[in-house]
C-alpha cells in the first residue's frame, strides 16, 4: 500500500504562482505524477517524474510554466506552477505508480495510487 497526500492548493490571480506538495509513502514508487480535472472534463496529465534519475515529463499546455521536482529522502514530489492562467483551474491530483512503465506515464491507468486532490483556482 502507498499513502498519497497532497497539499498547497488555493486561490491565486492570473500570472501568480502556487506550489503543490505530495508525499507518497509505503512502497517504492517508480513514477510520481500530477493530473488535473475540471468539472465535466476527463482527468488530464500535467507532469511526471521518475524516482530514479529524475527524468521529467510535461504536458504541452504547462511546459515552460510548471516544474515538477522530488525529494527522495522525504518521499515527496512538488509541482511549482508559475504564470498561472484561468484555464489552469482544476482539482489537482498526485498519482503514484509502483509499476508504471514509460509508455503509460501520461495515462491515469498507469498509476495505482491517488491522493484526494487539491483545488487550484486561478482568477482572471
Amino acid at each position: 500500500q502507498v499513502q498519497v497526500e497532497e497539499s498547497g492548493g488555493g486561490l491565486v490571480q492570473a500570472g501568480g504562482s502556487l506550489r503543490l506538495s505530495c508525499t507518497a509513502s509505503g512502497q517504492f514508487v517508480r513514477y510520481s505524477s500530477w493530473f488535473r480535472q475540471s468539472p465535466g472534463q476527463e482527468r488530464e496529465f500535467v507532469a511526471a517524474i521518475r524516482r530514479n534519475g529524475g527524468h521529467e515529463y510535461y504536458a504541452d499546455s504547462v511546459k515552460g510554466r510548471f516544474t515538477i521536482s522530488k525529494d527522495n529522502s522525504k518521499n515527496a514530489v512538488y509541482l511549482q506552477m508559475n504564470s498561472l492562467r484561468p484555464e489552469d483551474t482544476a482539482v489537482y491530483y498526485c498519482a503514484a505508480g509502483t509499476g508504471t512503465i514509460l509508455s503509460a506515464i501520461r495515462s491515469p491507468a498507469g498509476y495505482n495510487y491517488w491522493g484526494q486532490g487539491t483545488q487550484v483556482t486561478v482568477s482572471s
